[in-house]
């Protein structure tokens, strides 16, 4: 493990995948691999902690696939009451988290600012990864931080979403396990940048082209399922928008969180019959008139 750290240290100006930006040039993106690996070698539970909006869901979706490939003990986490702000619920960590059995939590998109929130993690045993792309408000939390806005980083692009910054921690994970097949996530990691507010510059607008030409040739059963649907039959930026629209959780707060996981499971099922049941079910809570 050290061996290969250090030789990605020795190449860090370049990365195969779409010309992307290397990952290991992200602060903190060496000490992830490192925890990430040592928990799936020893098979600690991991769990992902993401919100309800498309962005996470893409993002929870992607690293759910990929840690299942490499054989990861892993589940996902939804918070259970809407917050206006991205930081990890002291509530739900003592309430339903821990009895997960955790020994390790990634945070996607969310946490920079869960000071309180991370120390009570340890006190019980867990470590934290945190993953964001929001703005510290001082300093970062004490732990392992992969976030492009924090103080140290030099990573030359600034505007990955919480999908696109989980896509360069799922990139160092692959490149780690020699996975040949990670670009085929792409039509995922499209589709929650598409519905974020960040701008399609740089990365995004490399993730935005090859998300579409991926999407074109999904094998994700959730997608097609989605595309068949809706009858959504020629791709572009308008129809990938419309297909984020179609899977936004409900505005209200018991729906918005269980829809956002039945989208997950949209997205993550190995069982096309199963992806086509979902992607009708959504349609028809759409159909009654629920705000999406």
């Amino acid at each position: 493990m050290l061996d290969y750290l250090k030789n990605m240290q020795m190449n860090k100006n370049s990365f195969i995948d779409y010309n992307m930006y290397n990952p290991f040039l992200l602060k903190g993106m060496e000490a992830a691999l490192y925890r990430v690996v040592k928990a799936i070698n020893e098979r600690e539970k991991i769990v992902l902690y993401g919100f309800y909006d498309v962005d996470s869901i893409a993002a929870i979706s992607l690293l759910m696939l990929v840690l299942k490939f490499v054989n990861a003990d892993v589940e996902y986490f939804i918070p259970s009451e809407l917050s206006e702000n991205r930081d990890l619920n002291e509530k739900d960590i003592n309430n339903h988290i821990k009895y997960l059995g955790p020994g390790l939590i990634i945070t996607l998109g969310c946490g920079i600012n869960s000071f309180s929130e991370i120390e009570s993690c340890k006190y019980i045993g867990i470590d934290v990864i945190v993953t964001d792309f929001h703005e510290p408000i001082k300093n970062v939390p004490d732990t392992i931080v992969v976030d492009p806005q924090q103080k140290g980083c030099n990573y030359p692009f600034k505007g990955l979403c919480a999908s696109g910054l989980t896509f360069k921690l799922a990139q160092a994970i692959s490149s780690y396990y020699k996975m040949k097949s990670i670009n085929k996530y792409m039509d995922l990691v499209m589709i929650g940048t598409s519905y974020s507010k960040t701008k399609i510059e740089s990365e995004n607008k490399i993730i935005a082209e090859e998300g579409i030409k991926q999407l074109k040739c999904t094998n994700n059963y959730g997608i097609c399922a989605l595309l068949k649907t809706h009858n959504i039959k020629i791709i572009n930026e308008d129809t990938v928008l419309k297909l984020a629209l179609k899977v936004m959780p409900t505005i209200n707060p018991v729906g918005r969180m269980d829809n956002a996981k039945i989208v997950v499971e949209l997205f993550i099922t190995t069982d096309k019959n199963r992806a086509l049941q979902i992607s009708k079910y959504l349609d028809n809570e759409l159909k009654n008139n629920l705000v999406f």
